[in-house]
Parts: structure tokens; C-alpha cells; sequence
């Protein structure tokens, strides 16, 4: 299938300035992997050039194979890094983050699935940082109450678990472990536990949805008390995944998020550049706890 050329509106900034070297630095100093290097990120220049990264914990190996991610797949074969989690926290106090957002390769080859891990550097980052808002984008954990329970009682702040894409085309994009209704009832569990937490998610558009699919999973998300949403366009990382169907216009991007409003969510990000965790700090802090 031939690719299609890139749109004047998917412009990405390489990677330069003094911010940016900080962080890559302090990021190298203590061993830690990011979600923005590993699964090829467009706004890795932007977001490290404001002092902001999104930390990846429990190494760089996922056990899940989904089509869309650059992350690398196999077995870690149970192996966890205890000391990553003073590391983390450590960088978070150097870097003297606002906000830090946290997330992992899915770890199926662990008993918890590493909720532990999370929970202890959620623990060490606010006994380091307590003023540091945290929030931590997890795997579904096979829906499993305790480890959820374990990351939902840590003193997280924003707990975000992401759709990825439409119901139909779940099983084309994400790894037969994964699942639509899985990773709503992810969601639900997560605010059942704690209505004090706030939840996100997240949809690529360009998969070949519809726009109908598209609505339908936001009302989906909300009926399960999701709180924040991003949507972004899909980019193909290497010519091994999934190949980009369609580039979407920033006027639907800004259409989809008028409805997301009218839907109830407290904040919509939605652009074509935008990603999980693209400027989340800057979001949450402005349109959720400032409510501007």
C-alpha cells in the first residue's frame, strides 16, 4: 500500500536548545527511558524544550505487540528494576517539574503487572516533590482489582488509560490481550475505587474510523466518568506498522472537540499533533484545576 505524503499541517521541530539538552541529560544521568524516545514521539522537541517528559517505567521491553507502537516487544522475563523508582523521583526533584507524567510498557510476565512499581514511585515523588501533580497513563493490569487498587491508592492524582481507537477497529490496532470493553472497564474501576481521581483517555484518528465510531467512544468514555480525552492523528512510526489511512483536517479535530464539551468532559485536547501526554500539565493545571 503506497503512503500518503504528509499534510502541511503535520509539521514536527527537531530537537534542539539549552531545555532540551537539560533534560535529555538528567534523563541520561540516572538510566531512565521515555515514552517520548522509545515510541518515536513528534513532540519530543517541544515537550523536553519546555523542561516537561513523560517517564517510562519498568524498562523498555512490552510484552503486548500492538500495530500502531514503536515500543519494542518481547519477554523481560519477570525482571524489574527496584532502584528505578528513587531514580525517577530523583530526576522528577532535579528537573523541579510542575507536573510528571508516568507510564510503562504492559508487563504481562508480572504477577501485578507492575502496579507496585508504580505505586512506590508515585510515594518517593511526593515525598521528594509534594507539590508536584502526578499523573501516571497505565496499562489495563487484565482488569485485576488489586493492582489497580495498589496505583489508585499511591496519591496519584490523574490516573489515564487509553483506548487507542474505535470498537471495530480494536482488534486490527491493539494486541489480542488488549481490549475495547477491557480498557473501559479499566477506566471504571480506576473511578469506582476513587472518585477524588481524576481519569483520561485517549483515541488516534486516521485508523480508518468513522466519525459516528468516533462519537460513539466518547460517549462510551464518559458514560464510565472518563474526565479528560485527547485525540490525535495517527502517525506511522516504521513501514512495520500499521500504514496512516487517512490525514485528518484540523477543522475536524476542532469539530470532535466541541462535542467532546458538549459531552460533558472537562477538557478536550484535540489536534492533530496531540498525544496523551502532549503538554498534560499545562491542560490539567489551566482547564481543570484553574478552570479557565
Amino acid at each position: 500500500m503506497k503512503s500518503l505524503r504528509k499534510p502541511p499541517w503535520i509539521k514536527v521541530r527537531l530537537p534542539a536548545g539549552e531545555t532540551y539538552s537539560r533534560v535529555r541529560s538528567i534523563i541520561r544521568k540516572y538510566k531512565l527511558h521515555t515514552v517520548c524516545d522509545e515510541a518515536l514521539c513528534p513532540n519530543i522537541s517541544e515537550c523536553w524544550g519546555s523542561g516537561t517528559a513523560t517517564i517510562m517505567l519498568l524498562g523498555d521491553i512490552c510484552t503486548r505487540a500492538c500495530k500502531f507502537c514503536a515500543v519494542k516487544t518481547g519477554n523481560p522475563r519477570g525482571y524489574v528494576d527496584w532502584d528505578e523508582p528513587r531514580r525517577v523521583a530523583e530526576a522528577v526533584r532535579e528537573l523541579n517539574l510542575d507536573y510528571v507524567v508516568l507510564t510503562s510498557v504492559t508487563r504481562d510476565d508480572l504477577e501485578d503487572g507492575g502496579a507496585s512499581v508504580y505505586a512506590k514511585t508515585v510515594r518517593l515523588i511526593k515525598e521528594r516533590s509534594p507539590d508536584t501533580i502526578v499523573e501516571v497513563l497505565i496499562p489495563d493490569f487484565n482488569n485485576d482489582l488489586n493492582a489497580l487498587k495498589t496505583v489508585v491508592d499511591s496519591g496519584v492524582d490523574v490516573v489515564a488509560h487509553n483506548i487507542e481507537t474505535v470498537e471495530r477497529l480494536t482488534p486490527k490496532v491493539r494486541d489480542p490481550r488488549a481490549g475495547y470493553w477491557k480498557s473501559l472497564r479499566t477506566l471504571k474501576i480506576v473511578k469506582d475505587l476513587s472518585k477524588e481521581i481524576y481519569t483520561k483517555s485517549s483515541l488516534m484518528l486516521g485508523l480508518g474510523e468513522r466519525d459516528e465510531e468516533v462519537i460513539k467512544a466518547m460517549h462510551d468514555l464518559r458514560s464510565v466518568g472518563v474526565d479528560i480525552l485527547t485525540i490525535g492523528q495517527y502517525l506511522q512510526p516504521t513501514k512495520h506498522h500499521l500504514p496512516v489511512v487517512e490525514y485528518v483536517t484540523p477543522e475536524k479535530f476542532k469539530w470532535f472537540k466541541e462535542i467532546g464539551k458538549r459531552l460533558g468532559f472537562l477538557y478536550v485536547a484535540s489536534a492533530p499533533l496531540v498525544r496523551s501526554s502532549y503538554k498534560a500539565g499545562e491542560y490539567f493545571i489551566k482547564h481543570v484545576l484553574h478552570k479557565v
